[in-house]
């Protein structure tokens, strides 16, 4: 597809040792294999990502390195003070940057599960009152053809963020269709791949079909936040 040949061999033994291994020396003597087996890689694949992206007409991009998220921990306000995360992460949005856009494509590279994920997360309160509000639009006719387009592409709405209660204003809905998907705080669709696959070119592929896939949520909560 591109330059993206797959993660490196050692990339999740290395997360695997980094476990057992939080100090600075023992990350200082291994960054080597840090950034060959995995920064390297990540920028690869954020690169090919984004022609494929064109390609689909689906506006998301990276930044380069500062897309991928720090391995150091912040550790100011955690009682875990290990210094080092044990996975990786990067972020693909409209703008390039990490937190300032709504609707992203995230991708998790860790020896517990690889995934990517695509969507709106933790929304700011105003733009969630304008998703809710889009759900509950024509008494939910767009949202119900979005959720029929995702369950067509094998893809599902998580509700692990999720009020026990119907938020206020939309009380009407209570044990209805949209009973559910309007008491979400976070509209995301994951989908997890295999190690083998993770380490070979074609990930690239299937990271970029999934994002074809998940268009449709992206889509409908861009046109809720215009």
């Amino acid at each position: 597809m591109g330059d993206f040949k797959g993660f490196g061999p050692k990339a999740l033994a290395f997360f695997e040792a980094l476990k057992f291994h939080q100090s600075k020396d023992w990350f200082e003597a291994n960054r080597a294999l840090y950034d060959s087996d995995v920064v390297e890689p990540m920028l690869a694949l954020l690169g090919d990502l984004g022609t494929a992206f064109a390609r689909q007409k689906i506006p998301l991009k990276a930044n380069g390195k500062r897309s991928i998220f720090r391995i150091h921990r912040d550790v100011r306000f955690a009682k875990d003070k290990s210094p080092y995360k044990t996975h990786a992460g990067a972020v693909m949005t409209r703008t390039g940057g990490k937190l300032d856009d709504a609707g992203l494509l995230y991708i998790h590279i860790s020896p517990e599960g690889c995934f990517a994920a695509a969507g709106f997360y933790m929304v700011e309160a105003g733009d969630l009152a304008r998703i809710r509000k889009a759900i509950a639009a024509g008494g939910g006719k767009k949202f119900t053809a979005l959720a029929a387009a995702l369950k067509k592409n094998k893809l599902t709405l998580s509700t692990e963020n999720q009020l026990t209660r119907l938020p206020r204003g939309f009380e009407a809905l209570k044990d209805g269709p949209l009973d559910s998907p309007i008491r979400l705080k976070s509209f995301i669709v994951e989908e997890s791949f295999p190690d083998r696959l993770v380490m070979t070119p074609k990930f690239a592929a299937s990271v970029a079909g999934f994002a074809e896939r998940a268009a449709p949520l992206l889509n409908f909560g861009w046109a809720a936040l215009q």
